[in-house]
C-alpha cells in the first residue's frame, strides 16, 4: 500500500541541484522511510500536524534522508550519509528503509572515490549509515575510502554511553572504525554559535537541543550562504519555533536556537538545506502575514 505522502516524484534518485557562488550543490538521497508521526511533532496535536505531514494507518509520516554533495572545484564534500545498510532485518521492517544512497550518488554522476570530506552533523544512525559498509568478509570498512570523516567528539562519547533514552540511536559500526584507524577526525566546538572550518567555504557551528552537540554545516561562496542545518529543522513542516520533536533530548533549547538561528537565515536570505523533507529538501524562509516562518521552495525563487 502506498504511503499517502508518496508522489509521482517520491522515487527520483536525484532532488535538487543548485549552486552557491562558484560550489556546485547536488542533492542526493538514502530514500525514504517511516517515523511516527507523533514521535516527529512532539506536543504539538495530530490535527495540527497532520495537514503538513500526512500519516498512515499506523501513524507513520514519510521522511526523506538528504545526502548534499558540494563540489567546491578543490573538494568534494559529502554532509550526511543516510541510513545505510547495517540496519537488523526487524528494524529494516519498521522504518521501511530504502537503503538508495549508492544508486543516488550513480545517478547524480558522484563515485565514492572521489569524495574526500565526509561530514557528520551529529551520530543518530539516520545521519551516518553510509559511513561505512560491512565487506563480504563481515569487516566495516569505509563507503568513502579517500576521505576525511569529520563528526563531533562529544557525539562519540555520548553514543558510546549507551544510555537508555537514545541507545537505539547510536550504531557504533558508524563511526568506531573510522575513528579507530585515523580516518574520522573529532572536533570539538564547545558552545552555542561555535564555529570550525572544515576546509575553505565550508564550517560547522553548534546548535544544541536535538542532541548536546547538533551542528549546522555552513556552505560559503561567492558573498552567499546555504546551511544543512540538520535536525533542529528536520523538514519544513516544522519551522515554527515551538514545533519541536520528541525526539530532542533539549526541547526548550531546541526552541532558542531556531531562534537564533532565524535572526540570521532570514533577513540574509540563507538557502536551508533540510536532511529529512523528502519534497522540499531546500529553500530560504520568510515570515508570512501572520507573522510565522514559511518556507519559499526553491522552484519559486527561480
Amino acid at each position: 500500500m502506498a504511503h499517502p505522502a508518496e508522489n509521482p516524484h517520491t522515487y527520483d534518485l536525484v532532488r535538487g541541484r543548485t549552486t552557491i557562488g562558484d560550489f556546485e550543490l547536488t542533492i542526493c538521497t538514502d530514500g525514504t522511510y517511516l517515523l511516527d508521526g507523533g514521535a516527529m511533532f512532539g506536543v504539538v496535536p495530530k490535527p495540527m500536524w497532520e495537514k503538513r505531514a500526512p500519516a498512515d494507518e499506523q501513524n507513520r509520516i514519510l521522511l526523506g534522508a538528504n545526502t548534499v554533495i558540494v563540489r567546491t572545484g578543490r573538494h568534494t564534500v559529502a554532509i550526511e550519509t543516510g541510513l545505510g545498510n547495517k540496519l537488523s532485518p526487524k528494524l529494516r521492517e519498521i522504518y521501511k528503509t530504502s537503503e538508495l544512497l549508492p544508486k543516488s550518488l550513480a545517478a547524480a554522476g558522484v563515485q565514492p572515490e572521489e569524495i574526500d570530506i565526509v561530514i557528520n552533523s551529529h551520530l543518530h544512525f539516520d545521519h551516518c549509515g553510509w559511513n561505512t559498509i560491512k565487506s563480504e568478509s563481515g569487516e566495516i570498512v569505509p563507503t568513502f575510502p579517500n576521505a576525511r570523516y569529520f563528526a563531533h567528539r562529544g557525539e562519540v562519547e555520548h553514543g558510546h554511553k549507551q544510555l537508555e533514552r537514545d541507545r537505539i540511536s547510536y550504531i557504533s559500526d558508524n563511526y568506531d572504525p573510522l575513528i579507530a584507524s585515523g580516518q574520522m577526525t573529532l572536533i570539538e566546538p564547545c558552545q552555542s554559535g561555535s564555529v570550525v572550518e572544515i576546509v575553505p567555504g565550508i564550517s560547522c557551528e553548534l546548535f544544541p537541543g536535538h542532541t548536546a552537540q547538533l551542528m549546522a554545516i555552513h556552505i560559503d561562496s561567492g558573498g552567499k550562504r546555504a546551511t544543512y542545518i540538520s535536525d533542529l529543522l528536520p523538514t519544513s513542516a516544522h519551522l515554527d519555533i515551538t514545533w519541536v520533536m520528541g525526539y530532542d533530548l533539549y526541547p526548550l533549547t531546541c526552541i532558542e536556537e531556531r531562534k537564533r538561528f532565524y535572526q540570521r537565515a532570514i533577513p540574509e536570505q540563507w538557502l536551508v538545506l533540510f536532511t529529512h523533507d523528502h519534497d522540499h529538501p531546500m529553500g530560504t524562509i520568510r515570515i508570512n502575514d501572520k507573522g510565522k516562518p514559511t518556507l519559499v521552495a526553491v522552484d519559486e525563487l527561480l
